[in-house]
């Protein structure tokens, strides 16, 4: 429907003078049939006994002040504005001067359904008749799979980058050299290949004082020389995109007053620097960037840090006492968090720790985390992951944490590779170390082994602040999450045959432990998802045993 819209907007400006001719005669034949209808709720009232009569008066969109029409226009999402500007002559005109601009598969469509050069010659014609400045441009050809002709993007920059933008999204789509690592973007009409290096010096001199949000992605950043000052800088997003270190530390130097940073797959990317002139620094997210090996930061008000790579990163977070939330996904990573987190961190509120491998338990050691509220453990173990992990060693995060009032664990396993409480039902105790503020605790992917049911004991006896306990059988969302899917995960079945095994555990050693005070969940395998299979495995189970 965008691209209808915009079509149809097209047309209109080519036709205007002719639609305009008609369009008298037309309104006057729509409001003669109009007045034919008594008591019609759309009738225009135009006698002048409105307040006469008790009827409120509607007023025209032509009548309204420009002012105020534009300002109705600009708060439209652009398809809808485009949409209005076909209906109406008066939005017509305040089209020509929407603040934001957005050009992505929503609102220009599929690829399938035009060829590249159709879409780009809308966009520019889109772009050529608009006037005035923007605040939002947006060029996503990433979602839109692909681009074979670049030669409009440097004047479509020309246009869009104009003193006022305050929010510029620039991604490419484009394909990998494995022989040279850089990102390639194929021209059928020449044959060769081609890499679009972005105009760095359209942003300092034109945006430099308005632009608040930059996203780039998918294209070449080697001009940095040409970049200067951009003062009103706050959130840089690169993805996929080919900077080495040296041009991104530029690029920092030149936004002293950014606050957030987010890097996605930029691999020539080996350390990352944060120096102390980052006063307004909060948030560094990090995914996957292959090369990454050190992060240094003096940046003095540094207080979120999310990073997820296969990788095994050094930490050299000089400046630490603001550090608030923390998210680390890597491997071995629990371990890592319990050793040396504590004396690096220690004003840390929120941490979130994934790993799919874990070599070594979490040892129970004296450092603290004395401001620590909400944790997540995150263990994913694969075919050939950490094997049976003992999750009662968490018992020392617990331990460490005197101001811990949420605990989130998700133990996803594949195969039921722990002992059973069944096989040995002897407990392991701990020294008692009662917890004063925890008051909720949620384990994700709950079974009947012997470790976990030895955690639940051990948070039960000790957490005398414990408001609510959830024992979840599968991990990952369910069909009537909010905002999910409208199936569960799926469960591997030798995990899904585990769960009757796993009520009757729960029946039997936890129940009975869990005060009157605290509210006990146990979430069973969704019917509608899990319950023909499961009926189906235990089935096929049960003839096994008897022959």
């Amino acid at each position: 429907m965008g691209m209808l819209a915009l079509n149809r907007l097209m047309s209109l400006q080519s036709d205007r003078p002719r639609r305009q001719q008609g369009g008298v005669s037309g309104r006057r034949l729509s409001a003669s049939r109009t007045g034919k209808r008594k008591g019609s709720p759309c009738q225009q009232d135009d006698d002048g006994d409105d307040s006469q009569s008790g009827k409120i008066r509607r007023t025209a969109i032509k009548e309204l002040p420009e002012d105020i029409l534009f300002r109705i226009h600009s708060l439209m999402p652009m398809r809808e504005a485009a949409r209005a500007a076909c209906a109406s002559h008066a939005f017509l005109n305040s089209w020509r001067y929407h603040p934001n601009l957005i050009f992505d598969k929503d609102t220009i469509g599929f690829p399938f359904l035009h060829s590249w050069r159709y879409h780009s010659g809308k966009i520019d014609c889109i772009l050529r008749e608009h006037k005035g400045s923007l605040k939002t441009f947006k060029l996503d050809y990433a979602q839109m799979n692909g681009l074979d002709d670049f030669s409009y993007l440097d004047s479509w920059l020309q246009i869009a980058l104009k003193p006022g933008l305050e929010e510029l999204t620039f991604m490419l789509s484009a394909s990998m050299s494995q022989t040279t690592g850089k990102y390639n973007f194929p021209c059928p009409l020449s044959g060769a290949k081609r890499t679009y290096n972005f105009p760095c010096a359209l942003l300092s001199d034109r945006v430099g004082n308005s632009l608040r949000c930059l996203r780039l992605g998918l294209c070449v950043l080697h001009r940095i020389v040409e970049l200067g000052p951009l003062r009103s800088l706050t959130r840089l997003y690169l993805c996929h995109l080919s900077i080495t270190w040296n041009e991104l530390e530029r690029v920092l130097s030149n936004s002293l007053a950014l606050e957030l940073l987010d890097l996605t797959s930029c691999n020539e990317i080996k350390c990352l620097k944060l120096s102390s002139a980052l006063q307004r620094f909060k948030g560094l997210h990090i995914l996957v960037c292959q090369s990454l090996r050190l992060i240094e930061s003096k940046a003095p008000n540094l207080s979120s840090l999310y990073f997820r790579s296969g990788c095994k990163l050094d930490f050299s977070l000089v400046e630490t006492w603001q550090m608030k939330k923390l998210y680390l996904v890597q491997s071995n990573v629990i371990y890592d968090a319990r050793t040396k987190l504590p004396p690096v961190l220690p004003n840390i509120e929120t941490l979130y720790i994934e790993s799919q491998r874990e070599v070594v338990d979490a040892p129970m050691l004296p450092t603290k985390f004395l401001y620590l509220k909400h944790l997540t453990i995150i263990l994913r173990l694969g075919p050939d992951g950490s094997g049976a992990y003992d999750y009662f060693s968490l018992v020392s995060f617990l331990d460490a944490s005197p101001s811990l009032e949420t605990l989130t664990l998700d133990v996803t396993q594949r195969r039921m590779v722990h002992e059973s409480i069944f096989v040995d039902s002897q407990l392991r105790h701990m020294p008692e170390h009662h917890h004063g503020h925890l008051k909720s605790v949620k384990i994700s992917g709950f079974s009947s082994a012997k470790c976990l049911i030895e955690l639940t004991c051990y948070i039960l006896k000790n957490a005398v602040s414990l408001e609510c306990l959830t024992l979840d059988t599968i991990c990952g969302h369910r069909c009537y999450d909010e905002g999910g899917d409208d199936w569960c995960v799926p469960m591997a079945d030798p995990i899904l045959m585990e769960t009757p095994r796993t009520l009757s555990a729960i029946r039997t050693y936890i129940e009975n432990k869990v005060p009157s005070t605290v509210k006990l969940t146990v979430l069973e395998p969704c019917n509608k998802c899990h319950g023909k299979r499961l009926e189906r495995l235990l089935s096929l189970s049960r003839n096994v045993i008897s022959i």
